[in-house]
């Protein structure tokens, strides 16, 4: 699971450890937002904070240009990558078709330990809409989806799924106003555990992809108004 960004590396028993962990808290640092599109990367603010030289940095930031998170810009530097809307619809849907599988499997296959797991974030999700924690409820969203996931007992099913989840992540810390989707998402979650309580499979996968397909569609719409809002980016569309 992504990692809350800020914390500092432990000393590194290797080079491999170290290039670890510094990918690892970049990443973070990146997907959460905070630093803004466009932005250069502040090496020396980086370095400082985790404890390092510039060459595991740059190494790290090669990873994010791999990865599509920064811009390196020869002689010059590393930027944030702006955020491309246009990729969400894309990525729910192949999300969708994984989402499909793990219905059918983890309805059959989760055992009491991932069930008691999957209780106390679906009871934690109720608590943070509660309060109106949007941040935590996105990070205990992310982790109940990647806990049922895991349940299915296919690691390269996870695998993949969590790589579409860290896609997903940048894009939701960069939407604010999403109260009202809240709400409805965890009605949804509500059905989704009566489905997998019961080992109701095929209900469990429909549940699954239809409570992907309004995430997805609410997030393009979110971004639509950040659009439509934007004074540069309506220069842009009548250009």
């Amino acid at each position: 699971m992504i990692r809350p960004a800020g914390n500092e590396p432990e000393a590194p028993e290797s080079a491999a450890t170290l290039h670890d962990l510094v990918v690892g808290q970049l990443r973070n640092i990146l997907l959460e937002g905070e630093f803004a599109a466009g932005r250069r990367i502040p090496e020396a603010e980086l370095c400082a904070r985790f404890g390092i030289s510039r060459t595991p940095l740059r190494e790290a930031l090669k990873v994010m240009a791999a990865e599509g998170l920064v811009t390196l810009r020869p002689n010059r530097g590393a930027v944030v990558t702006p955020i491309d809307a246009t990729a969400i619809g894309p990525i729910f849907e192949l999300k969708g078709a994984l989402e499909g599988l793990i219905g059918t499997l983890a309805a059959l296959r989760a055992n009491d330990a991932a069930m008691t797991a999957l209780e106390e974030h679906h009871h934690a999700l109720g608590e943070a809409l509660s309060r109106r924690d949007q941040n935590a409820y996105t990070r205990l969203n992310y982790a109940f989806h990647q806990l049922l996931a895991q349940a299915t007992g296919n690691p390269l099913l996870a695998q993949n799924y969590e790589a579409l989840q860290q896609k997903i992540w940048r894009y939701r810390f960069a939407v604010n106003e999403f109260d009202e989707r809240l709400v409805t998402s965890y009605q949804e979650h509500e059905h989704i555990m009566v489905a997998l309580r019961a080992r109701a499979r095929l209900d469990l996968a429909e549940r699954l992809q239809e409570h992907n397909r309004l995430t997805g569609e609410a997030m393009i719409r979110a971004f639509a108004e950040i659009a439509e809002h934007n004074p540069r980016s309506k220069k842009e569309k009548s250009a």
